[in-house]
């Protein structure tokens, strides 16, 4: 049933897309992982793919990422604010000096007063223009935000529950839309979705859901080094990877994310560019530590990553990928030194289980939540049902509940114990792990269960919650990544996730596409692209 449900939308999408010329001069259209184009509105769903293709495109936050580099890891960079700053005396409060003469795409003015209007629509239920769809996206990335005020045309207050020096990070993901534009349309998000105003590089000219977007460069854009050079960016949902590559092969998209490692080789042949970086990313199991869960027994969660042939899974996916040695990888400046080493090891697997009173003669049993595609997915199906083998080896016996993305997310914001979660003791889930918030605090801090966050398994340990408010209150960055190793040796101790591989974000692309840098990032800058002639 999933298959035939994939395959009707992709072969729906690149009949849409025909429609537009093959060669296009300008026009870099590309085929996404998504199955449908990502909310418009400024907060993106579809994770880190939803951002990267409609929130740093059409929008900008007061804080962005630097994606200029392709040989270094990306950092902050002032966006629409241009400076931010603690205060000595009382470290919950925080200063943003905005950039000063930016306008809206509809030609409004960006003032503090936006940034309030932006954060009430995340934040207050009872203000006009809160959107559900908008704060399921937003509220959980900004967990630290107390209360904020614009002090002037210019400046914006933003105070914090404790003080947390995460904040600059988690306010990178909030993206800033016009409220001009919202009362515009009616003051209805439905309306906006359709003809959304940024303040970003590009501007949303086509919306045709499930089928395709269309952008077309913000000549006018605050930062001038950043104005597009191509005509027209058109988005594609093309969720199957083969459908991909055939619409790539076929000259319908120039540009294909995630394409399956054995369509590597011939594409190669067929004079396609296959792109490759490594990036802040890793692909676990994310297990519940709900009663119950067989997870809670760290005998369980060893044997698990113990038994996982991640060089097997390397020989699987054509290299494509770095194998996993805890939740970041090797040589990250917050690794630190765990002593225990995810590898592939069965009979040390085998021997903790028998402690925990399991093996082949009476397996542990667990259901696990997996997607069939989706942003930073790579290959679920095959890969998963790889780890399925490895552990079944073992004597773990592993059910899968096959979802869509979208749905595997609303069902990881809503928690192990809701019942969209179906049973569930675990769930395949790539993570985003490019900041201290977003990379760590977010999964296991206690008070961060959903509602609240997206602790999604109910993980909670005083010791852990204490390197926690450590980082918060560590704001001298040196010290600050000595407590985020100490942080990371315990997520790889306590075996806290089966942590099975990273991914080195592929991108299969004609020859054509000119001027791409691949940052080490979830995000990209399409700014600097370009079609040969």
């Amino acid at each position: 049933m999933n298959v035939v449900k994939w395959t009707s939308v992709a072969l729906f999408s690149i009949a849409a897309v025909a429609a537009l010329p093959a060669s296009a001069q300008g026009i870099l259209r590309v085929g996404m992982t998504a199955s449908d184009i990502p909310l418009t509105t400024g907060q993106a769903d579809n994770g880190g793919e939803g951002m990267r293709f409609m929130g740093y495109t059409v929008y900008d936050g007061l804080i962005n990422w630097d994606l200029s580099s392709a040989d270094k890891p990306s950092d902050l960079v002032p966006g629409l604010a241009t400076s931010w700053s603690v205060d000595a005396t009382d470290k919950t409060k925080w200063t943003f000096k905005l950039r000063e003469g930016v306008k809206f795409h509809d030609g409004s003015d960006f003032t503090a007063e936006s940034v309030v209007w932006n954060l009430d629509k995340l934040l207050q239920d009872k203000s006009p223009q809160f959107d559900p769809r908008q704060s399921a996206q937003g509220r959980t990335r900004i967990p630290a935000v107390a209360s904020y005020k614009a002090i002037d045309k210019d400046t914006i207050e933003i105070t914090t529950k404790v003080p947390d020096a995460t904040l600059p990070y988690q306010l990178a993901w909030i993206m800033m839309s016009s409220p001009a534009q919202w009362e515009k349309v009616g003051k209805s998000w439905d309306a906006f979705a359709k003809t959304p105003s940024g303040t970003g590089p590009w501007q949303l000219t086509l919306f045709v859901p499930r089928e395709r977007a269309e952008m077309v460069p913000n000549k006018s854009y605050w930062d001038k080094t950043r104005v597009p050079k191509l005509d027209k960016l058109v988005l594609v949902p093309l969720p199957e990877a083969n459908a991909r590559v055939a619409a790539l092969r076929s000259g319908q998209v120039d540009w294909i994310e995630a394409p399956p490692p054995d369509a590597v080789p011939s594409l190669k042949q067929a004079g396609f560019k296959i792109i490759t970086n490594v990036y802040p990313h890793n692909w676990t199991w994310h297990l519940s530590r709900v009663e119950g869960s067989p997870w809670n027994d760290i005998r369980i969660r060893k044997a698990a990553n113990l038994a996982v042939d991640r060089e097997g899974m390397k020989e699987l996916l054509s290299g494509l990928m770095i194998p996993a040695e805890g939740f970041f990888p090797p040589g990250h400046q917050w690794f630190g030194h765990p002593s225990f080493k995810p590898k592939h090891d069965v009979e040390a697997a085998k021997k903790l289980l028998a402690e925990a009173g399991y093996g082949p003669s009476k397996p542990v049993t667990t259901k696990i939540l997996i997607s069939a595609s989706g942003s930073g997915q790579m290959q679920p199906l095959p890969m998963n049902e790889f780890v399925q083998q490895n552990l079944a080896e073992v004597g773990i016996k592993v059910e899968f509940e096959v979802v869509e993305w979208n749905t595997l997310i609303n069902i990881w914001r809503a928690g192990a114990k809701h019942d969209s979660a179906r049973g569930a003791s675990g769930m395949n889930y790539s993570y985003f792990i490019q900041d201290p918030f977003t990379g760590l605090v977010r999964h296991l801090q206690c008070n961060l269960a959903p509602p609240a966050g997206t602790n999604w398994g109910y993980y909670c340990d005083p010791e852990m919650d204490k390197l926690f408010e450590q980082v918060r209150n560590t704001f001298d960055k040196t010290a600050q990544t000595a407590i985020l190793q100490k942080v990371h040796e315990k997520y790889v101790d306590d075996a806290l996730f089966l942590m099975i591989t990273h991914d080195v974000n592929p991108r299969a692309m004609s020859a054509k596409v000119k001027g791409f840098v691949q940052a080490q990032n979830w995000f990209q800058d399409f700014s600097p692209i370009a079609i040969a002639k």
